[in-house]
């Protein structure tokens, strides 16, 4: 036996020769299941999501004293940490001011919820610092029954079975699918359980279990086996092999639903049971057209992992894309912030080489023939025509080409030139000179192509 020490996970992992060791690697993964739960269990599984919520709103007003006792100038008080809440939790909810139902709820609900505020306040003052790279996170919160999301997380004895799972002070509670594939590795030692968060959506609980995998490390060869992917909406993705994928447009086509289920549920009285039901029916409603566009998303990403050695897909400003209140809905429809978080851990997971091309890179306006850029390229233009070659097809297939055919420019370029370069940035690459490409024409038409290529939206097709 040889034991080999991942260090991405800091799992220890047992391999039963050297050979195999090198290639299997301890990797974090979650299982989500849907819940069927007894009525007796709908009641436990909201009263410790109730109970996680109240831990959290306790804790949180415990550091905003804290906070404010040191802006008052007594610099001798420290900020609690997750334990040291836990102890004074566990204190406060025995004494004579404390809650009479401690006994009947799990005391890791408690325990992680704290933990969770610990983690949020953590990645506050990481953002503010600029330790955290992304958009500025904000102070914790306090939860509010009805409008923050039912959730709490259990540690210790989880156990999978066939068609059920058992949670600690809940029990054994049922579940809609099977899960005999993963109970059989879990009893061979290749998966291990480390916890379990429940979480209701549109009034169906699920159970998400945190597991450590043993996987094999793969690595394909990416010789001749690129591939570019261009993001549309009337195509969700165009590859640059001639493969076109339409995508399933969950909500454009229930819309005429959620139109009739939002007056319904505006029309009842506020506090009826009639306003609590339609709300519930809306609620599904919104959770099957997000499961429609999660599950082809799904399918669409691990085709592409599996079969392609290296994927080069474009970085596209999505927040700033839906600036645009006429194609605010299809793209958020489309989902292509989802579909670049899937495919980026599932590359990793497959073995796969996913490249991100520079944001200011010119696929659709590029001739894939003859590397002539355009000016101008408006949307409404579904053909590309090539003035200098006379190449002329599919706009989405011309710039899937060019992507497929795309080079990083930061591996290319000497480091000297890439550190006098006026406006390089390492996350996005080189912009243009002046923000436009030369011979773009009069100075409205370049300051309206300086918003287009802001915004995103000359990327879209």
């Amino acid at each position: 036996m040889t034991t080999m020490v991942c260090p991405d996970a800091g799992v220890i992992v047992e391999a039963r020769t050297a050979k195999e060791a090198a290639r299997i690697a301890a990797v974090h993964q979650a299982l989500r299941f849907a819940l069927d739960p007894t009525l007796g269990q709908r009641r436990d599984l909201a009263r410790h999501a109730g109970a996680s919520r109240y831990a959290y709103n306790w804790g949180l007003a415990r550091l905003k004293a804290c906070l404010d006792a040191r802006h008052a100038g007594d610099t001798a008080v420290r900020l609690p940490s997750a334990m040291s809440l836990h102890k004074e939790w566990n204190r406060w909810k025995k004494g004579p001011d404390g809650i009479p139902w401690w006994h009947e709820v799990g005391k890791c609900a408690a325990q992680e919820a704290l933990r969770d505020m610990e983690r949020g306040l953590r990645a506050f003052w990481d953002s503010r610092t600029g330790k955290r790279p992304g958009p500025k996170i904000r102070f914790p919160r306090f939860k509010k029954k009805g409008r923050s999301r039912d959730s709490f997380r259990l540690t210790g004895a989880i156990h999978l079975h066939g068609r059920a799972v058992t949670l600690p002070r809940i029990g054994t509670v049922r579940l809609c699918e099977d899960a005999a594939r993963w109970v059989e590795r879990i009893e061979a030692g290749s998966v291990r359980v480390t916890s379990a968060t429940v979480s209701r959506e549109a009034d169906r609980w699920f159970v998400s279990l945190a597991v450590e995998v043993e996987r094999a490390v793969l690595r394909r060869p990416v010789a001749g086996d690129t591939i570019g992917v261009d993001l549309g909406l009337l195509a969700l993705a165009t590859l640059s092999d001639g493969t076109v994928i339409p995508g399933p447009k969950a909500l454009r086509r229930g819309l005429r639903k959620l139109r009739r289920l939002s007056r319904a549920h505006s029309r009842k009285q506020r506090g009826s049971r009639n306003r609590v039901r339609a709300a519930r029916w809306l609620a599904r409603h919104h959770a099957k057209v997000a499961a429609v566009r999660r599950d082809h998303l799904h399918k669409l990403t691990t085709r592409l992992a599996k079969t392609h050695g290296r994927i080069v897909v474009e970085d596209l400003n999505v927040k700033g894309m839906l600036g645009n209140r006429r194609l605010a809905r299809a793209l958020a429809d489309a989902g292509f912030g989802e579909f670049r978080r899937q495919l980026a851990y599932k590359c990793e997971r497959y073995g796969s080489e996913l490249l991100v091309a520079d944001r200011w890179f010119p696929s659709s306006k590029t001739c894939s023939g003859c590397g002539a850029v355009k000016a101008e390229l408006p949307l409404r233009e579904r053909t590309y025509r090539c003035e200098s070659c006379g190449l002329s097809l599919d706009r989405d297939l011309n710039a899937a080409i060019n992507l497929a055919g795309w080079t990083d420019p930061a591996v290319t370029a000497s480091a000297a030139e890439t550190s006098t370069t006026c406006g390089a940035d390492r996350k996005t690459g080189p912009r243009p000179a002046g923000g436009w490409e030369a011979g773009t024409g009069t100075a409205p038409e370049r300051r309206h192509s300086m918003a287009a290529v802001d915004g995103g939206l000359s990327n879209v097709h």
